[in-house]
């Protein structure tokens, strides 16, 4: 396992991560940090564990709303997708129908060109 020191309010944390994935724990920190630098420059020197507990409240709400705009996401891309295969569906069908109207159409100016013309229709 890798290790990494990360710096939240001031103070340097060791911590141990996968290897490789050192500058993303550097990232997350860095992040989380801004949080707590955030919430103390509104409401001062109020203590570690509640500037943590904070910060942790503020991640999780931000976590909370994204979720549910994935999920909402999901939902929409899932309703496109049943609607494009109804489309498709329906176009599959609009097109055997059109194959066979267009058949029969073609029988019927047969048959007529035959009349027409006096000699017998050929049926297909």
């Amino acid at each position: 396992m890798a290790q990494v020191t990360v710096t939240i309010d001031g103070k340097a944390y060791r911590m141990a991560c996968e290897e490789g994935q050192e500058g993303h724990l550097t990232d997350l920190a860095a992040r989380f940090d801004q949080y707590v630098s955030h919430l103390k420059s509104q409401f001062g020197e109020i203590g570690d564990l509640r500037l943590t507990v904070m910060s942790g409240i503020m991640v999780m709400d931000e976590l909370s709303e994204l979720t549910r705009k994935v999920a909402r996401l999901e939902a929409e891309m899932s309703a496109l997708q049943s609607a494009q295969d109804g489309t498709l569906e329906n176009n599959q069908h609009n097109e055997q129908l059109l194959v066979s109207t267009l058949g029969e159409v073609t029988g019927r100016l047969d048959a007529l060109a035959a009349k027409l013309t006096g000699r017998t229709a050929q049926v297909n």
